[in-house]
């Protein structure tokens, strides 16, 4: 039955192993090597590890860095709104000039004439948006697709 149907398999692949030399080692030895070098890999670049940073108060925030900031957002809908309203008044005494643009291509328009101290909000939807800062703000190489 069963046992001899299994005792007959495992003798033919003993027989298969031992006529194949070459691949039955081979099968051992990649495994081994590819270990080795992940092994070998993990040493060259060890993780960093990085010590505990203490709570510090960081003091007020430099408002004379934000005379005269002017945040343009598009579309404008009433949770946009509400959201730039938030961030112009909530954070700030003196508030922050918002404007909106009914279009991605008038923001980047009215970027283009503003001062250094303007910076695009894009709502996508909801939850996301992408930020369009003037060119002569110093871009991340990581995030240029946000830009």
């Amino acid at each position: 039955g069963v046992w001899r149907q299994t005792r007959a398999l495992l003798f033919k692949n003993c027989l298969i192993k031992c006529r194949t030399k070459k691949s039955s080692v081979q099968e051992v030895l990649f495994p081994l090597f590819f270990l080795f070098w992940l092994i070998l890999m993990s040493m060259m670049h060890p993780h960093r590890k990085y010590g505990e940073v203490a709570n510090t108060n960081l003091g007020t925030l430099d408002t004379s860095v934000l005379v005269n900031f002017v945040i343009g957002y598009t579309p404008p809908t009433r949770l946009a709104r509400e959201i730039m309203k938030k961030v112009a008044f909530d954070n700030f005494e003196d508030g922050i000039i918002t404007e909106e643009y009914l279009s991605e291509e008038d923001l980047q328009e009215a970027s283009a004439f503003k001062p250094s101290n303007f910076v695009g909000v894009v709502f996508n939807d909801a939850m996301s948006y992408q930020l369009r800062f003037p060119d002569s703000v110093a871009m991340s190489s990581i995030y240029m697709e946000s830009r």
